[in-house]
């Protein structure tokens, strides 16, 4: 096996190639602390929502080793936090977060400290199901990586919940292949029909790119199924074609279009986040 060439591990499903983790992944998360003027000072968390299954079985039959990216997760945490925010952590059945720890940044202190503060609600997280409203959250926040792909676009309850903050316009910030979880606003369970963010712009993880990175062992085969033209069907617009580090905003949806667009995401995302509980006396 080459350095361009997945890498099989111990347990016998493949991680990222040599080459891969050297071009895309580092041992300190590209974060610029901000200094957030207007601040929340309620009591009322934002609701992380993650996986809780890292094994993606490829088109091939190969096993993915992958789960929410860490960079993804934590640095739009840092600037949520910094703004006044606090956390509840939820997976579709209460089982550990799982992190593609191929990815975490080592060396970078910032993001092992929020880590290590959340490190026990990451391992005895709520279950989704059991969240019946978002009353006492001021967001949802949904990151990226792989791993989101795999039960979170078909869980009724998350779907349930995205309907709910739909409804009230309840800011809703996700990355990457974090927009799949779009298909759950409507699937059978959910009582709707339409995907909540049908006419709705927003950052994905192109699938061009996706077809692109088996040939460098990022992945190790092809994708099992692609969210952007999944999420296009239902009427959402894609509006990156490729990666960048872009964000953007549509209504109550915050999205970035990749890893890259974990710090622009926190620091477009933070200010909108406080001004909606202001608004809205959160």
């Amino acid at each position: 096996m080459g350095l361009c060439s997945s890498k099989l591990n111990a347990e016998g499903n493949y991680d990222p190639s040599p080459f891969t983790i050297f071009m895309a992944t580092s041992s300190k998360a590209k974060f610029a602390q901000q200094d957030y003027q207007a601040k929340y000072t309620g009591t009322r968390p934002i609701l992380v929502v993650c996986t809780d299954d890292g094994l993606m079985k490829m088109a091939n039959g190969k096993v993915f080793n992958t789960g929410n990216h860490p960079v993804e997760m934590f640095v739009p945490m840092l600037h949520f936090r910094d703004a006044g925010f606090k956390f509840d952590i939820a997976t579709a059945s209460g089982k550990p977060v799982v992190l593609e720890m191929w990815a975490y940044p080592t060396a970078d202190e910032r993001v092992k400290g929020l880590h290590d503060e959340v490190r026990q609600m990451m391992e005895k997280p709520k279950r989704l199901q059991d969240i019946k409203n978002l009353d006492a959250y001021s967001a949802i926040f949904i990151p990226g990586g792989h791993g989101c792909m795999l039960n979170l676009p078909s869980s009724v309850a998350l779907g349930k919940l995205l309907n709910i903050a739909h409804a009230r316009a309840l800011p809703t910030v996700t990355l990457c292949h974090g927009p799949s979880v779009f298909l759950a606003t409507c699937v059978e369970g959910t009582g709707q029909a339409e995907c909540a963010y049908k006419g709705y712009k927003t950052m994905c993880f192109t699938d061009k790119t996706d077809a692109f990175t088996p040939s460098i062992g990022y992945l190790p085969g092809p994708m099992p199924w692609k969210v952007e033209e999944c999420i296009t069907e239902k009427g959402v617009t894609v509006v990156n074609k490729k990666e960048s580090g872009a964000v953007t905003s549509d209504r109550e949806l915050i999205t970035g279009d990749s890893p890259d667009a974990a710090d622009n995401l926190g620091k477009l995302a933070a200010p909108l986040l406080v001004k909606y509980a202001a608004d809205n006396r959160l």
